[in-house]
């Protein structure tokens, strides 16, 4: 079993060899990938060392598995050329999300969907991730109609130098690299990404369109509004669902406690409820502050966080490369 990570040296991919290591994957052979200016450097992967190789040099070692992080054109001139040579390649960029030949792939959600025939498989927008596995057990019970979601999401998204620059601010530094056009530090920053012609942004549309894509269900109706905060650890999301139909609220409870990937911290009484901090290097989704919307009938609200370079990207990923092995469909 042959496994390469493309984009080995950068914030995401090192999680990847993380995850991987951690969840023991079954790999023979590891195959670390990177821009040229990093061919030749070591990682060490359980105790070994590996040689970050370039891409026609992994594409020629026929891995089984590319799992890829190197942003969206990277992925959009490699990852046909390492399908082409047999790899089935798992894609964290947003390259492939929206094309309609692609799976867009949560495993607690949809990975039922997955076919021998997917060699591009489409790793969604961190964001996205960790709604769709609290959303899809109350859709399946409830029928969602709408959601509104507001996001207070991690600079890590971002990667290193959005990282450097609030560390930066925090010691007083200000003249350092900027990955934000504004100071980060004791700021909010109502935008992620670009701004499309409807004054949404990227991020937002993102989360509009790949939760119906993921959800197999385009009548739900999302609106979302994508804010970057100054903090580590995971994205935090105020979600409001309204259903078709009516619901019980220990019953959501229940539902969302057996649900695979979540853990419910949600006790009031005793300050008890989800946080960054809490959720950082953990795989599962937590979801807390589960009341019901005493504005509209059917509607509740949740608070759902997660490590988003994790669960929201490396670990989802590489549960994605799990179920394919486990379902020999490579």
């Amino acid at each position: 079993m042959k496994v390469a990570v493309v984009g080995a040296t950068g914030l995401v991919g090192t999680v990847m060899l993380k995850v991987l290591e951690e969840r023991n994957f079954p790999l023979t052979e590891l195959i670390p990938v990177a821009s040229e200016k990093s061919v030749g450097k070591e990682i060490t992967f359980k105790g070994k060392k590996y040689a970050v190789v370039n891409m026609d040099t992994a594409i020629g070692m026929k891995p089984d598995i590319a799992l890829f992080s190197a942003g969206g054109s990277t992925s959009l001139e490699s990852a046909p050329r390492f399908a082409e040579a047999g790899t089935t390649v798992i894609d964290n960029s947003s390259a492939w999300r929206m094309d309609p030949s692609k799976k867009l792939v949560v495993p607690e959600v949809n990975a039922n969907t997955l076919s021998i025939d997917d060699k591009i498989i489409a790793n969604p927008n961190c964001s996205t991730i960790q709604m769709v596995v609290a959303l899809k057990p109350l859709h399946d019970k409830y029928k969602i109609k709408r959601v509104v979601v507001s996001t207070y999401q991690s600079v890590t998204g971002t990667g290193v130098k959005a990282v450097e620059q609030l560390m930066n601010e925090r010691k007083g530094i200000t003249n350092g690299p900027m990955a934000y056009a504004y100071p980060i530090d004791l700021n909010v920053i109502p935008q992620i990404d670009v701004f499309q012609e409807n004054g949404y942004t990227k991020e937002e549309m993102k989360m509009i369109l790949e939760t119906r894509k993921i959800m197999g269900d385009d009548n739900i109706r999302v609106t979302a509004t994508t804010v970057r905060i100054p903090v580590m650890g995971g994205h935090s999301e105020s979600v409001n669902i309204e259903f078709e139909n009516d619901f019980d609220l220990k019953e959501v409870r229940d539902l969302l406690e057996k649900t695979e990937g979540i853990i419910v911290v949600d006790d009031i009484a005793n300050l008890k409820y989800p946080m960054p901090k809490d959720a950082h290097e953990k795989d599962e989704v937590f979801v807390g502050r589960i009341r019901r919307d005493e504005s509209l009938p059917n509607t509740l609200n949740m608070w759902i966080v997660a490590d988003n370079l994790r669960k929201g990207a490396a670990t989802n990923a590489v549960q994605i490369a799990e179920y394919l092995l486990k379902s020999e469909l490579i």
